[in-house]
């Protein structure tokens, strides 16, 4: 586990040299953050924005988007894909969180742990380990590793995680591997290696920052 500690920091490092420190846009309130990212699950970033502003623009508040028509809620939120899936569950989360905290709001899950908080947010339908981190990251400033399609895919190709780990699994490891200072940097760093980078079917392998850092045994040349 050492030497897996030290390889990543070393990744780290050198994708902070090649991309910089990278930063997320401006941090978003908790709640909101949660909404935007169910509306991220399986679409892009722009069609999530698309969605979330035009949720926001007919409904200026949370309790309005709790207490709305469902298919209100569905057609504003169309632009995100899923949208028959998305929005009751949305609502429901909203529901949730009043009938428990008696309001919209998450700052009380800064004075939890990390685990705690994590547990929280993932007893509600449809919030897995993957918006837990990301509300707990992003909009909270807490330490989680948000693991997306492209942390997964790219941390198993060069070899930072056991190949047959799955994507639940890869949550704990990867926060285990990576220092709690590194997780917002190593995450945005990672998805961006992913994206221009280490593509899912031809990699660019001799144009990548972390070649001799990287496991991966069908390189290209």
């Amino acid at each position: 586990m050492q030497n897996i500690q030290s390889r990543a920091i070393k990744i780290h490092e050198t994708l902070i040299q090649n991309f910089g420190e990278p930063i997320w846009r401006n941090p978003l309130p908790a709640i909101d953050e949660l909404v935007s990212t169910i509306l991220s699950q399986n679409t892009n970033d722009m069609n999530r924005d698309r969605a979330f502003d035009a949720l926001r623009a007919k409904f200026p508040t949370w309790e309005l988007v709790r207490d709305a028509k469902t298919n209100d809620v569905i057609n504003a939120i169309r632009p995100a894909g899923l949208a028959n899936q998305k929005g009751p569950r949305i609502q429901q989360v909203l529901k949730a969180i009043t009938a428990e905290r008696g309001s919209l709001n998450l700052d009380f899950l800064k004075e939890l742990s990390v685990e705690d908080a994590k547990n929280w947010l993932t007893k509600f339908n449809g919030v897995g380990p993957k918006t837990a981190a990301i509300v707990l990251c992003f909009a909270l400033g807490m330490p989680a590793f948000p693991v997306d399609t492209h942390v997964y895919r790219v941390t198993g190709r060069i070899g930072l995680r056991p190949e047959k780990m799955n994507v639940e699994q890869a949550h704990p490891y990867l926060e285990s591997v990576f220092p709690p200072e590194t997780y917002y940097a190593a995450h945005l760093n990672l998805i961006r290696l992913g994206r221009e980078v280490c593509n899912a079917r031809k990699p660019l392998c001799p144009q990548c920052p972390i070649n001799k850092l990287c496991e991966y045994k069908d390189k290209t040349k």
